[in-house]
């Protein structure tokens, strides 16, 4: 991402506002939205397989795997707002595990990047299921969007959840239910 660049476009949006740029407050505002701005997408930067960096491990373990409760940070692609939330992922092994960290790392590697929820949720089920060959895996995400309560609607307390369930998790019902059990939540 060219930050010089993104800079000089902040800098005319805050002049299309009827902003001053030039004034003390805004001086350095272009150039600290473009360096949160590439934070914020650095996921179209990122490598799936760097990220892993080989953190699969060989386990007979055939149990569910859980992690809970990963908090998520994403922007919307229709308003380029904020959303935020939580995300619970399951998975079934064969005879792989991740490293418990590379979870978190898949849903930022997805989340840094203008999302919708919806396909957030989808991808990151498909990119655990691929890197462990999982039996089953599930992605539950629960987010409040800054573009449902701060403008359009205005609906402080709405909450968005997506679910993606693969393989076993898709196919069994008990290992569904396992699954939204154990995060917490109730099968429907």
């Amino acid at each position: 991402m060219n930050q010089e660049r993104v800079a000089e476009l902040i800098r005319e949006l805050l002049i299309e506002l009827g902003e001053d740029p030039d004034r003390e407050g805004l001086l350095k505002t272009p150039q600290r939205v473009a360096k949160s701005m590439e934070f914020l997408t650095s996921g179209y930067r990122a490598d799936l397989d760097t990220l892993i960096n080989g953190a699969i491990f060989q386990s007979e373990a055939n149990n569910m795997i859980i992690a809970r409760d990963i908090e998520l940070y994403s922007m919307c692609e229709h308003h380029m707002l904020p959303f935020f939330g939580r995300c619970h992922i399951g998975y079934i092994s064969k005879h792989q595990v991740l490293g418990l960290s590379k979870l978190a790392r898949i849903v930022d590697y997805h989340a840094r990047r203008l999302q919708i929820q919806e396909r957030l949720t989808s991808d990151i089920a498909k990119d655990i299921q691929k890197a462990v060959d999982a039996q089953g895996v599930g992605v539950v995400i629960e987010s409040k969007h800054l573009c449902m309560m701060m403008r359009g609607v205005e609906k402080q307390n709405s909450l968005m959840t997506t679910s993606s369930v693969l393989g076993c998790f898709r196919s069994d019902l008990a290992t569904r239910t396992e699954f939204q059990t154990l995060i917490g939540r109730t099968a429907h």
